[in-house]
């Protein structure tokens, strides 16, 4: 049982530099149970089930591989990490009800996600009441970071959150960069889900494309629960677009861009992150998808040599699903978690903080100062709590599968 702060407090040994430990542990297991140890428990909120399951699960599952790496390599010593799944089914109204759950756990200091940045904005200020590090691995919406009117007066709205990708401030830009002076296409439609995401990433693109001197033939916007998509799919081929840019995710992306080849507009469709899961093919067809683009934060996983180790200890974790998208970001989340409960217990010389307030109030400034080299690259933080990586790459379905990246880099326009 736990003391009044429910922290079980045994000995401890003075925590050294941080570092990111290389090696995991199967998938589910737990391997440092010593009585001794303080629990502290890290929540991961994402769709765990759901149309968006495929991301969210990969999610859970490299969350889990870092608190088994954290505990197998007693990172912390004197500290057993637990994780604490919540699936919010992409449903902002559910995602709330999940971070009120999680604050009340006073044994968690620490949550990655949500998958989605309207999910987010529904959890961010109960997780900043509660002085909850919350660290997401696939947000991109700029307003999370830097409020409301961020292009033109950036204003952090809550400390207490952070993310390890970059925002559509520089993914829509680098996208209608792309596609304006690579593909040199100056006619494009654009279509929107409506929700945070979707809607913010085709402002941003739509922004660029017509400052570089680009036309937006047609602007429509759809439900990310329709099906038919025949009158926005005229509306664009009657426009004479060259392409079409979706904001929002595969599970109206990728029927979206069926339909729109099968009624003989054969032109490629561009989205962002949302987009780049072989679901999205599988949804298109093969014959649709082929040709089709998308954005997402980072260089590609597979050509980094930070990642080498972490896609190793996932194969042999056996999860049963793939990491996804966005499964190194989430290990570097959690990861980043960890690392300021490090810096925290080795400045209370070697002891968990006695009061649970008091320890969620540590990690959450320690977090601000994390440093340290990630699966994804360097990881680190601004003043906004956004990512120093601004790096972004470009895909292509080709023959029936996402290539590896036809252009790296990043947007500085």
């Amino acid at each position: 049982m736990r003391s009044t702060s429910l922290y079980k407090v045994g000995a401890v040994v003075v925590v050294g530099a941080l570092t990111l430990a290389g090696c995991g542990s199967r998938g589910g297991s737990n391997n440092s149970s010593s009585s001794s140890n303080t629990t502290v428990d890290i929540g991961v909120d994402a769709p765990l089930t759901g149309s968006l399951a495929a991301l969210g699960l990969g999610i859970k599952n490299s969350v889990d591989l870092a608190v088994n790496t954290a505990n197998k390599n007693n990172e912390v010593p004197g500290v057993t990490f637990k994780l604490v799944a919540k699936d919010d089914q992409a449903n902002p109204t559910i995602g709330q009800q999940n971070a009120t759950a999680l604050v009340a756990d006073s044994a968690l200091v620490g949550v990655v996600g949500p998958l989605n940045s309207s999910v987010a904005q529904s959890m961010q200020q109960i997780f900043d009441q509660a002085n909850v590090t919350e660290v997401s691995p696939a947000n991109t919406n700029p307003s999370l970071t830097q409020g409301p009117n961020w292009q033109t007066n950036k204003a952090r709205p809550y400390k207490s959150y952070f993310r390890v990708v970059t925002t559509d401030a520089i993914q829509g830009p680098f996208a209608a960069d792309y596609v304006y002076n690579t593909l040199g296409i100056k006619k494009v439609a654009t279509v929107n889900d409506g929700k945070t995401y979707g809607a913010g990433l085709a402002m941003t693109f739509t922004q660029e494309f017509q400052k570089l001197g680009g036309t937006i033939t047609v602007a429509q916007t759809v439900s990310d629960t329709s099906t038919d998509f025949s009158a926005v799919v005229n509306a664009v081929k009657t426009s004479g677009a060259q392409l079409l840019y979706y904001g929002g995710e595969y599970p109206v992306g990728g029927p979206l861009s069926k339909q729109l080849k099968a009624a003989g507009d054969n032109i490629p469709e561009m989205g962002g992150d949302g987009n780049q899961d072989p679901t999205y093919i599988q949804l298109a067809g093969v014959a649709a998808a082929n040709g089709d683009y998308a954005t997402v934060p980072g260089a590609p996983l597979a050509t980094l040599a930070s990642a080498k180790t972490f896609i190793a200890n996932y194969d042999a974790a056996h999860y049963g699903q793939p990491y996804a998208v966005y499964g190194g970001y989430s290990y570097d989340s959690a990861w980043a978690i960890i690392e300021a409960v490090k810096a925290v217990v080795s400045a209370n010389g070697g002891k968990v903080p006695s009061s649970s307030s008091d320890f969620r109030s540590k990690v959450e400034a320690a977090e601000q100062n994390v440093s340290f080299s990630g699966v994804t690259g360097q990881v680190s933080f601004d003043q906004y709590g956004d990512t120093g990586n601004k790096e972004l790459t470009m895909y292509k379905v080709e023959n029936g599968a996402w290539d590896n990246g036809v252009k790296v880099g990043t947007f500085n326009g």
